[in-house]
């Protein structure tokens, strides 16, 4: 339990709720919505009953209803009021608050519940696409500012993980492809990030695409192996943190050297990492750089 987070900061309400310190402050004063306690040393903080009525209170403000009338509602009627337009405008409209509860308490069968909730009506790549690919995002801020930690992080992350590996395994039982062309996904020396090039490879296996998944921190010079067995090759990377000792052009240079020069093989890129090339950076033919996997399976 020590490692549960029960103390928020009001910054902490606003960024779980994406309502701004200021409005919260005049919701707390105006209509006595939360009730901060009050450390020894008299700082202000949130409990965490505090922060799920906030998540409530988001969900109900976002779908129209005046703050006025929803300090009117008391807790029950403010929970019948939530499922209503849970039930009205579909779970995804509370799936996002869950996870992020689920995140925070380290509470994996809140976590289950949720996705099998929304696993019974919808898609995975829906689910991943329209709840879990934002979730990560906003996941991304939290950690910035410091409102979770890196165990929250990879508490929750490691979840999504095996929902992805759940699934990759479904198709890979499905698919049998005989195409010429290999998709080859790998992760840069040291890299670890993996979610993103997991879905990536999920997309492909989709799409009835042969795809090899390499996974984290593969040496470039690995990649040769590959060219003994496949002749077409398409090698695709995702670059989050890594190369770090070296710039983004270096790297992709020091695969076209290694791996693509004199071959028809083709490199895709995308992840953050390609924001530090410089405009003048001249790309190799043999190489596409994307600015999201969403741009990189749009030619697909």
């Amino acid at each position: 339990m020590n490692n549960i987070k029960t103390e928020f900061t009001i910054k902490d309400l606003e960024n779980f709720s994406g309502i701004k310190a200021h409005t919260i402050r005049i919701w707390e004063k105006r209509y006595n919505l939360f009730e901060p306690q009050r450390t020894e040393s008299n700082i202000r903080y949130y409990n965490i009953d505090n922060l799920k009525k906030l998540l409530n209170v988001t969900l109900l403000y976002n779908s129209g209803l005046k703050i006025s009338k929803i300090a009117d509602l008391s807790k029950s009627k403010m929970e019948i009021k939530v499922k209503e337009i849970v039930f009205k405008e579909g779970f995804e409209s509370s799936a996002l608050n869950s996870f992020k509860l689920a995140m925070l308490n380290f509470d994996e069968p809140l976590f289950n519940q949720t996705y099998n909730s929304l696993i019974s009506h919808s898609s995975f790549r829906s689910i991943f696409t329209k709840i879990f690919l934002p979730f990560l995002n906003e996941i991304g801020v939290l950690w910035m500012v410091n409102s979770i930690t890196p165990a929250h992080e990879h508490f929750i992350t490691n979840l999504i993980k095996q929902k992805l590996y759940l699934n990759i395994e479904k198709l890979q039982l499905l698919n049998v492809n005989d195409s010429n062309e290999k998709y080859v996904l790998f992760l840069p020396l040291n890299e670890i990030h993996e979610l993103g090039l997991l879905y990536l490879h999920f997309e492909l296996l989709f799409q009835g695409k042969h795809s090899i998944y390499l996974g984290q921190s593969v040496p470039v010079e690995n990649l040769k192996d590959l060219q003994n067995v496949y002749k077409e090759i398409c090698f695709v990377t995702y670059l989050t943190v890594e190369p770090s000792k070296i710039s983004t052009e270096e790297y992709l240079q020091e695969l076209f050297n290694n791996v693509l020069i004199n071959t028809t093989h083709k490199l895709w890129v995308t992840g953050f990492k390609l924001q530090q090339i410089e405009e003048n950076y001249q790309t190799p033919a043999q190489i596409s750089l994307f600015p999201s996997p969403t741009a990189m399976l749009n030619i697909l």
